[in-house]
């Protein structure tokens, strides 16, 4: 597996974790892709509602980004229209959306990597895990759509025409009283803060028109000749209780994919929050079905450089005696994070045991990255 592609048409201060790069889509529209963490390659083909600086100090998003950066290097980037990528778009087609996708993995000189598709952006991982099924070793699908066309009853439709209207209206006002709906529909368990943050990230995602261009366009896919010819082992994960992608989408899908594994989510979110239950069984499945892909990177056991930044500010801090309580509060990271990005500083050093903690700071002090 390589990660060295082309080299990127422009960078991005992007902070001390994670990487943003320029490469060309399909229609040589410029999408924007970021890497981080350590491990086997992770490819996610986010939900279409991004920024990748933007998602980067979230409070909803970046367990996300800290929990899976540490057991995998994690690849994602802006749709089309969206975040850092062109929003000087006028098609959102499928095979467009895939197109960026292999411009993205060609620029990245991937040739075999796990994949996760969410929410919107599962329909364009399952299109692509069906036309390249050479390269996707595993597929994870979280909060799908169940890739045939929306038709409505006559209420529904409305329903439709008028959550439209709204992003036309409201989306791009400084007054997030529309965009709160959507909010209100995608985290509804969320704290203020988190409610903010979101309504902030919409106006800051998107124009209007592409807000809905997207949501029309996603609305018309059709994947039900492509699911079948799947054959990546498939995990789909669902909340019960959501409401931007019901939970019915999920057994529809997971009935489609050869090898594909049901598990529900006990939650009411679109986007799993950190201090959800919920999120811990999502990461201890996907921990556990990329496993596989863990165990065949190979792990120098002299693994110092190939630590994380966020491993070496934790080594860091464990070298001059802090708890993992004290870190986590340090970092603005959960304890569970924390220990998280030991553990996968250990593995890198082929270390088990209580002296595991000690043996790594030495490490980390005898090659003087402090």
């Amino acid at each position: 597996m390589s990660m060295v592609g082309a080299p990127p048409s422009r960078t991005a201060d992007a902070g001390p974790e994670q990487e943003i790069r320029f490469c060309r889509g399909s229609q040589d529209v410029r999408i924007a892709y970021a890497v981080h963490g350590s491990g086997p390659p992770l490819v996610v083909v986010s939900c279409w509602l991004g920024h990748l600086r933007f998602d980067w100090q979230s409070p909803v998003w970046r367990h996300f980004l800290d929990d899976l950066g540490a057991i995998a290097t994690v690849v994602r980037y802006d749709e089309r229209g969206f975040g850092m990528s062109d929003w000087a778009v006028d098609d959102f087609s499928l095979d467009d959306r895939v197109g960026d996708l292999e411009g993205v993995i060609a620029a990245l000189g991937l040739e075999h990597f796990a994949l996760l598709g969410m929410s919107g952006g599962s329909s364009v991982a399952m299109a692509y895990a069906a036309r390249h099924p050479e390269r996707v070793s595993r597929l994870v699908l979280y909060g799908t759509v169940c890739g045939i066309p929306v038709v409505r009853e006559a209420d529904a439709q409305a329903e439709e025409d008028t959550l439209r209207s709204m992003i036309r209206v409201g989306w791009a006002k400084e007054d997030p009283l529309f965009r709160r709906v959507f909010t209100s529909m995608f985290i509804p368990n969320a704290n203020d803060e988190q409610m903010d943050w979101f309504d902030a990230l919409q106006r800051m995602s998107t124009s209007p028109e592409n807000a809905v261009a997207s949501r029309i366009a996603r609305q018309e896919v059709d994947l039900g000749d492509e699911l079948p010819r799947i054959t990546a082992p498939t995990l789909v994960l669902q909340a019960v209780g959501d409401r931007m992608t019901t939970f019915e989408n999920a057994p529809l899908v997971a009935a489609q994919i050869p090898n594909a594994r049901l598990v529900p989510l006990d939650s009411s979110n679109h986007i799993i929050l950190a201090d959800e239950p919920a999120w811990n069984v999502l990461l201890a499945e996907v921990t556990a079905f990329l496993e596989p892909e863990r165990r065949a990177t190979p792990q120098p056991r002299t693994a110092t450089e190939t630590f994380s930044p966020r491993e070496i500010d934790v080594l860091r801090l464990a070298a001059k005696g802090r708890t993992n309580d004290e870190i986590a509060d340090s970092l603005a990271l959960s304890v569970r994070t924390v220990e998280r990005h030991l553990s996968n500083a250990y593995g890198k050093l082929g270390l088990t045991g209580k002296s595991a903690r000690a043996a790594a700071v030495a490490d980390l002090l005898r090659q003087r990255l402090d």
